[in-house]
């Protein structure tokens, strides 16, 4: 899936847990950052791109072991017992990153070092992904607005 698309599903989930987190901004950076992590591997990516972070690319295969619950829940861990505040977002930005991959006909090797792949029907970057995009968008700016007036009101 396109970052556009990552991004705006890891929205809705932030939106819908930003009033019960102690460091709001920090939350929303770094699920926004751990959703866009795991294509790193990807010369394509948003983060891929980023100057410095190619070498990534001649070790790593993409959607290899990036792409991986085994690699999520080795970093949360690291995470927990070195930065605490940044287990959660970390965790629910690349997990929501490979449930949606796991969508993809690329699909994903979610129990890496195993062959099975965990796939589905879109295509990345075609007409099924944008309507999933505007879809999760309108959501967002529905949750938002929702926010927003209950604030307000209350």
């Amino acid at each position: 899936m396109l970052a556009k698309t990552h991004l705006s599903i890891t929205l809705l989930f932030v939106l819908a847990l930003l009033l019960h987190v102690y460091h709001p901004i920090s939350f929303v950076l770094l699920s926004f950052l751990a959703t866009l992590m795991p294509d790193i591997d990807s010369k394509f990516s948003e983060l891929g791109k980023t100057r410095g972070l190619g070498i990534v690319q001649i070790f790593l295969n993409h959607r290899g072991i990036l792409h991986s619950i085994l690699f999520l829940f080795f970093i949360t861990f690291l995470l927990i017992l070195f930065f605490p505040v940044f287990a959660f977002p970390f965790f629910l930005g690349y997990g929501l990153h490979l449930i949606a991959d796991s969508f993809t006909v690329s699909g994903v090797r979610l129990i890496y070092p195993s062959k099975k792949i965990y796939s589905g029907s879109i295509k990345t970057g075609t007409r099924k992904e944008t309507i999933i995009f505007l879809v999760f968008l309108m959501m967002d700016i529905a949750l938002l607005a929702s926010i927003t007036f209950n604030q307000w009101i209350f």
